[in-house]
This record gives C-alpha cells, sequence and structure tokens, in this order.
C-alpha cells in the first residue's frame, strides 16, 4: 500500500472508456471528478454522447471504434494506464473491440487492472445498449473487478438469490476476479449492505476455470436519503479504479471508496429540504475521506459473531503511552529485557515442540510477575489462558480460529494486528485492548509486500480510532470511557524512523531486530524509551 496522495511521485494514470453525460451527472464527467479528487490522472475516451437530463434518457450516440482505437495508441505511447475502467458500452461492435483491446494492453502490463461498471440501464429511465449476456461475456472475461448493483447483478448472475450467490456466480461464470455487489438499491432496515467476492486464486481442470480459494468481504452503512446521487455508481468504480492505481489491496480500496461514497452523499442531503425530493441532482466527489464518521462498519462472519462481546480490558495506562514494545523470541531477551523499565513485551515464538513452547510460557509469565511490563504471548491464546498471561496478540490470520469470548472470559488484555483500514475497522469493532498496525516500513522478519503502510496511512488509521473500552481489570485499575483504543506502529521501525513514527501520535512503536541486533541492546532500548518520553 502507498502512502496517501504523495505529490513528490508522479501520479498514477488511470483510462476511463465510458460514456458521455451532458447533464454533467454520470459517465466521463463523474469518472474525471473522481479521479482527479483522489489524486490520480484521468485519460478518457468516450464510447458513446448521450442526449439526457434528470428526468429522461433520449438518445445514446455510438463513437466508431475506428476512433476509439486512434485514442488508444496515441495514448500507449506516452500515458500508459495502471487501471483502466470501463464504463458505458453502446453495442456489440465496441464489446468485440474492448476485448481484443483489453487481451493486447494485459499482454503488454501483467500488472494492469481492468474495472467495468456494467452500465445497462439509466437511472432516469430506458436503455444504453440491448446487449444481451452472451454479447457481452468477451469483455466480461477479460475484467479483473466488475461493480455491479444488485439488479445489475441478477442480469450478469442470470439468477435470483443474495448478493453473495450473486457474486459468487459472476465470478465463476467469467473467471473475474473480483465482484463488488453494491448494495444501495436493496437496504434492509435503512442499511446498505455492499459485499465484495474475491477470488484468490483459479486454475483450468477439464477447459474450465476452477476457484481454488475466495474470500467476501463485507461493509455496511446507514442509508443515506440524498437526491444528489446520479453518477453514484460510477464513482464508485471510478473511485475503486483510483485507490487500485495507487497501490491499495482491493479490501482496502474497497472500503475506502465506500467511505468516499458516504461522504459526497452525507454533503448533499441538507439540500433535499431546500430542493424537494423530485430533483435528482449529480453526486458530490469530495476529497479523499479521512474522518472515521463516513466510514462503514464491516459485517463479516467474524464481526457478527462477536458482536455482542464485552469490551475487552483496558491496559489501564492512566494517560500514560505505552512507549517502546519489543517483540522477542526467546526467555534469553525476556530476561534481558525485562529489568530495564519497559511498559510492554510480546513473546512471539515460532516452529517449537508443543512441550517445549508450553514450557518456555510458563517461565515467561513466570519471569514477568517480578516486573510491571504487560507480557503479551503471540498466538497461543490458550496456553496464554491455560497460565494466566497478562494478554494475547493475535495476527489477522487466527482471528477466525480464536476463541475470543474465551480469551474475554479469562480476563486477558487482547491486541490484534491490522493491515490497512479494513483490517483496522475490522478489528476495532471487536473492542480489544490495543490494536497493532503494519508493517509502517519494509522489514526484515516478514515479507509485506502490498501491505506497506507508511506514515501517512498510519496517521490516516489513527484517525479512525474509537472510544476504548472501559477497564474491568482484575486489579481494579479504571481508564476513563473517552480514551481512545491504544495503537502500536510496528514494521521497520528504527532509531532513525522512530521520531517520524511517534510524530503521528501513536501510542507506542514495536520493535524487534533494532533491539536484538543492535551492538549494545540495552543502549538501543535507553534510547528509544527517550524518544517516547
Amino acid at each position: 500500500m502507498t502512502d496517501m496522495i504523495n505529490m513528490s511521485k508522479k501520479k498514477p494514470i488511470i483510462w476511463t472508456i465510458s460514456g458521455s453525460d451532458c447533464s454533467g451527472g454520470a459517465g466521463i464527467a463523474a469518472d474525471i471528478k473522481t479521479g482527479h479528487a483522489l489524486g490520480v490522472e484521468v485519460c478518457h475516451l468516450i464510447t458513446a454522447n448521450t442526449v439526457q437530463n434528470s428526468t429522461t434518457l433520449r438518445s445514446v450516440n455510438a463513437v466508431p471504434v475506428e476512433l476509439l482505437q486512434q485514442q488508444v495508441d496515441i495514448l500507449s505511447e506516452d500515458k500508459k494506464p495502471t487501471v483502466i475502467k470501463i464504463g458505458l458500452v453502446a453495442n456489440a461492435e465496441q464489446v468485440q473491440w474492448l476485448a481484443t483491446t483489453l487481451t493486447k494492453l494485459k499482454q503488454e502490463n501483467s500488472l494492469l487492472i481492468t474495472v467495468f461498471d456494467p452500465v445497462g440501464q439509466a437511472s432516469v429511465g430506458g436503455n444504453f445498449n440491448t446487449l444481451s449476456l452472451a454479447e457481452l461475456t468477451p469483455l466480461l472475461t477479460q475484467i479483473d473487478v466488475i461493480t455491479p448493483n444488485v439488479i445489475e447483478a441478477k442480469t450478469l448472475a442470470d439468477t435470483t438469490g443474495n448478493s453473495a450467490v450473486l457474486a459468487q456466480k459472476i465470478g465463476q461464470d467469467f473467471a473475474i476476479n473480483a465482484v463488488v455487489v453494491k448494495g444501495g438499491h436493496s437496504d434492509i432496515n435503512s442499511v446498505c449492505i455492499d459485499l465484495c467476492y474475491y477470488q484468490l486464486n483459479t486454475i483450468k481442470q477439464d477447459n474450465q476455470d476452477k476457484t481454488l480459494q475466495s474470500i467476501s468481504y463485507q461493509l455496511s452503512s446507514p442509508c443515506l436519503a440524498s437526491h444528489y446521487s446520479h453518477g453514484g455508481g460510477c464513482t464508485f468504480a471510478s473511485a475503486l479504479a483510483a485507490f487500485l492505481a495507487q497501490g491499495y489491496l482491493l479490501r482496502d480500496a474497497f472500503t475506502l471508496s465506500k467511505a468516499f461514497i458516504n461522504q459526497g452523499l452525507a454533503a448533499t442531503v441538507p439540500l433535499n429540504a431546500i430542493n424537494g425530493h423530485q430533483y435528482y441532482g449529480a453526486f458530490e466527489q469530495l476529497s479523499w475521506p479521512k474522518q472515521a464518521q463516513y466510514f462503514p462498519q464491516v459485517s463479516d462472519e467474524l464481526t457478527q459473531k462477536n458482536q455482542n462481546l464485552p469490551s475487552f480490558n483496558s491496559l489501564a495506562l492512566q494517560g500514560e503511552k505505552l512507549g517502546l514494545y519489543p517483540v522477542i523470541d526467546s526467555l534469553y531477551w525476556l530476561k534481558r529485557l525485562l529489568p530495564l523499565g519497559l511498559k510492554i513485551i510480546q513473546l512471539r515464538v515460532k516452529n517449537l515442540a508443543k512441550d517445549e513452547l508450553e514450557q518456555m510460557i510458563i517461565d515467561a509469565v513466570a519471569l514477568a510477575k517480578d516486573y510491571e511490563t504487560r507480557l503479551f504471548i503471540n498466538d497461543y491464546w490458550q496456553l496464554a489462558i491455560k497460565h494466566s498471561a497478562y494478554g494475547v496478540h493475535i495476527g489477522q490470520e487466527d482471528l477466525a480460529d480464536a476463541d475470543l469470548a474465551q480469551i474475554q472470559q479469562a480476563g486477558l488484555r487482547l491486541g490484534i494486528s491490522t493491515h490497512g483500514c479494513y483490517e483496522f475497522l475490522l478489528a476495532q469493532q471487536l473492542q480489544p485492548s490495543y490494536l497493532a498496525v503494519g508493517a509502517i516500513f519494509p522489514t526484515k522478519t516478514k515479507d509485506m509486500t502490498g501491505q506497506i503502510q507508511g506514515i501517512s496511512n498510519l496517521k490516516q488509521l489513527l484517525a479512525l480510532r474509537q472510544q476504548g473500552a472501559s477497564s474491568t481489570d482484575l486489579d481494579n485499575d479504571q481508564q476513563s470511557n473517552s480514551d481512545l483504543i491504544p495503537v502500536v506502529a510496528i514494521g521497520g521501525i528504527n532509531l532513525e524512523r522512530a521520531p517520524q513514527v511517534l510524530a503521528t501520535g501513536v501510542d507506542s512503536i514495536a520493535v524487534v531486530t533494532a533491539i536484538t541486533e543492535a551492538k549494545q541492546p540495552e543502549e538501543a532500548v535507553a534510547q528509544f524509551i527517550a524518544q517516547t518520553l
């Protein structure tokens, strides 16, 4: 993941291939406004000039593919795209041309991402094209991400069902990596639920694509009743393209796009009373979403399962920050660091036999009891409970298999790793004792390709923090309900980088090799502690 808009670097380029809406609400106009708001350069190829206003679609006038091809040829010389966003496709000839063109462009750039907003019916009534599903198929098989609403998804899937069923069928039928079904047309109890079905990998078997592994991301937000929503679908797909072009993982691009939409709708809700309920205005493309109020909730199986779970015990910081958070892998380092006045430390051990592992945890807990340092055990929550550790730290990949209720009932504190805004929101909803964000920089201990947060993204995540849990700790320490959940930054942090990380307002910095590989570890700890004061 890249930083938010970094003006010291060349802007990513996206191409938008779509129709022109002369009323200014949708199509190319929405794509350009969205791209500029989110810091990408936008090149546009107009597939059709439409004649429409806020109430009527009069005609769709297709642009010849010969002209579109000339534009592709000239843009390919010096404006090569990172992502191509596709909207209105006017006829079967354009479908065939697009399918051929995308095949060629992907051969030239295997990292090219294609995003398709399957515009079929105008929101003011009438159809943009008469393409059948069979005629559209050559294009669909070249798409990486598709963003239908529920109505469009039913047409593409050629069946009925909930969003999960529709998304899976579309993804598998056309070998599309990611299917985002937007929920604005099927709100339940005034809640809009958007689902992203992501096929992690596929293989060819008997001349058919077979999905080996998939995952679903689900977001929910209150429905916002704004009549300035013309072009909202185009905006969502363009925002997704812009975030993907800047290096965000799909789940985070999905989350940020939803926040961008919520922000735009919220800005125009007050205009309903002024202009009446009949006026259909253009969607407001504002700026990069930063305020927590616009971000959705994660509503996946894990959060639903634990939605009634009480908050985890706090760290009882009493207004202080955690400071330095060493992560070590042996009793040797634990014995060496415990006398240094640390507030927190984590024992992270890998690849030990069961008996040896359990004995190490027993010994570690016993050692820590003579100090005020909070000892967290990484991953092994059953053993942490069994031997009364202070807390347990769990990575995202292990959350689904952990019994969070059992950990909570045992009185242990819980720390959770996060990598980007989707995981941050998910973990925060579980009300842990602290959240870890990483990797801030590339690190020696783990391959974090695609998940490097950087300083700007760390700042953004800190702005999304919510109120922390009140404490019911066994030692009767109390923490104010107004306190925010502590956040620990981890990954590639050394003495030189620590000041800029701490300047974000983070509560703690976690380090591994900056201590264990230091020539004088005790001196390194002292220098880190001095910086965190």
